[in-house]
């Protein structure tokens, strides 16, 4: 599938075709014109991937949303390194799993209280986190939790987080700060999600039919019908 509207850039990449350590510095100049960040998703979890999306994460000075293997490169053996100075203007979205990691527990621990573990890796970031799932959260450092309303369990498939992160990223470039570019992008990413649901039923909807129904669910939220 040829998608006309995508704008790439090559980059320095490892034996393995992830993202490599020698992409850092045009990876930063890139960001450095453009008024947002999203990381993650894609981007592989061998070492040197690690140690590039770590580089970029201390020297981008953007708003960015981590996502996916982004997140995966931003936990260790004791648990989050995400920089102290560079969690202003930044979005974690983990699933369960990958919140696990960050908080270095069990996603079951994660599910058994779904705000704690939201609250407590917001804290530890010191940025908004996006605990993806049955009604998301949406979490600051200073303890408060929105519950998103929307979404449906047709969700749950390939490709439908990308999706969150990119519109978490758009919001930050028009100039939203974190806490409400998240609550935006996961209560229309969930909307999107029904409005597929609806068209195609819960069992047919795959991650593209979501950025189909966006402008639907923007729309619907301008005229107050979401």
């Amino acid at each position: 599938m040829q998608q006309a509207e995508v704008m790439t850039e090559p980059l320095a990449e490892t034996a393995d075709g992830t993202l490599a350590p020698a992409a850092t510095d045009a990876a930063l100049a890139l960001v450095s014109r453009r008024d947002a960040l999203a990381l993650g998703p894609g981007l592989g979890t061998g070492p040197e991937t690690v140690e590039a999306v770590r580089a970029i994460v201390r020297g981008c000075h953007a708003p960015m949303v981590i996502d996916a293997d982004g997140l995966n490169a931003l936990a260790d053996t004791e648990g989050l390194s995400l920089p102290p100075d560079r969690s202003r203007g930044v979005v974690l979205t983990p699933h369960p799993g990958e919140a696990a990691r960050l908080l270095g527990c069990s996603a079951r621990d994660v599910q058994a209280d779904r705000i704690d573990a939201a609250r407590r890796l917001s804290r530890a970031s010191r940025a908004i986190v996006v605990l993806k799932g049955h009604q998301s959260l949406v979490a600051d450092p200073d303890g408060r939790v929105a519950i998103n309303s929307t979404g449906n369990p047709g969700m749950a498939t390939g490709g439908t987080g990308d999706v969150l992160t990119g519109a978490v990223g758009a919001f930050l470039a028009r100039r939203l700060g974190a806490w409400d570019a998240a609550r935006l992008a996961v209560f229309l990413h969930g909307d999107a999600g029904d409005r597929a649901a609806r068209r195609l039923g819960e069992d047919g909807v795959i991650a593209s039919d979501l950025i189909d129904e966006l402008p639907a669910a923007m729309a619907g939220l301008r005229r107050g019908r979401c």
